[in-house]
């Protein structure tokens, strides 16, 4: 089937904004939310866990150029709840999550700028093992990212969710020094289902949509000062697999991207915690994206927010 190419390149941009949570790259999972204390599941007990923050970026091509006319800044606040039980399994705690998040975004994307707010796809998490030591702490987990944000064929610009559901094996680790030093890494492999209702244009056929598998991770290495720490964070995405359109491989043809559409992009930025007498965490970082390909390139400001119920 032949697309028109511009439309068929708004359209494919517009892939680059589903994911609710940060709307950084078509990512579900928001890149760079699990720095410190990454691979500390807390104790047995309850736990509320708030993201709110701030993403700006420019698309940008399969060279890391900027694509004229195709912006996004969103604002969005994630809700988290945690349960970490004393059920042990192979020797570690088993515990369970699920993240509800919203999301205000105003996309431009060359025919104009349209704001959408609304629910964003829903995380799900019924398998979390964790074990700690006196200075190691890690865990395993499988995330179930559910396609529960506003899609609407053909029209990016007021598409919040991916429109697939995704499957996400997780490990992390922790390690916190004697001295307060602490590294943290959070390990992720998004497996991906494929979007049935894709159209290229307004009024188009629907198609299928295939976004590729990725490999993600983030990390922090920081300094802690008593109830405070400083130390530098970010992620890093590869895509490993093509984007595919009716299982054909996405071409160059249909826009400013290279063949496969693999997205990749590193972010490092300042942050700081500080953690009170009751054991509510705080944290704000910013994180700067220094390179990206195919996707969204930009800024993404944090506040978090770890507070035991």
């Amino acid at each position: 089937m032949k697309l028109n190419k511009l439309w068929a390149a708004l359209a494919l941009a517009g892939l680059a904004i589903g994911g609710a949570q940060a709307k950084e790259g078509g990512d579900q999972y928001p890149n760079g939310a699990e720095t410190w204390l990454a691979g500390a599941v807390p104790p047995p007990g309850n736990y509320f866990i708030n993201y709110f923050g701030y993403y700006s970026g420019d698309l940008v091509d399969g060279g890391g150029g900027k694509v004229p006319g195709a912006g996004v800044d969103a604002w969005f606040n994630a809700f988290r709840f945690v349960q970490t039980t004393e059920h042990k399994i192979l020797g570690g705690n088993w515990g369970w999550h699920v993240i509800v998040p919203v999301v205000h975004q105003d996309v431009a994307l060359g025919t104009g700028s349209k704001s959408k707010f609304g629910l964003g796809d829903i995380t799900v998490n019924p398998f979390i093992l964790s074990w700690h030591t006196k200075n190691w702490h890690w865990a395993a987990a499988l995330d179930v990212n559910l396609p529960t944000g506003a899609y609407k064929p053909g029209e990016p610009r007021q598409s919040i969710g991916a429109n697939y559901w995704s499957v996400e094996p997780i490990f992390a680790f922790t390690y916190m020094g004697d001295t307060g030093w602490e590294v943290s890494a959070k390990f992720m492999y998004n497996i991906k289902t494929s979007n049935k209702d894709f159209r290229p244009a307004p009024g188009a056929p629907k198609m299928k949509y295939s976004s590729g598998d990725e490999f993600h991770l983030d990390y922090l290495v920081g300094k802690r000062f008593g109830p405070w720490g400083v130390g530098l964070s970010g992620y890093y995405l590869k895509q490993t697999t093509n984007d595919k359109l009716d299982g054909q491989t996405i071409s160059s043809a249909l826009g400013p991207w290279s063949d496969g559409r693999k997205g990749e992009v590193f972010a490092i930025g300042p942050s700081v915690t500080y953690t009170n007498k009751q054991g509510v965490h705080f944290i704000g970082q910013w994180h700067h994206e220094a390179e990206a390909e195919n996707r969204f390139k930009g800024d993404k400001f944090w506040f978090k927010l770890i507070m035991p119920l």
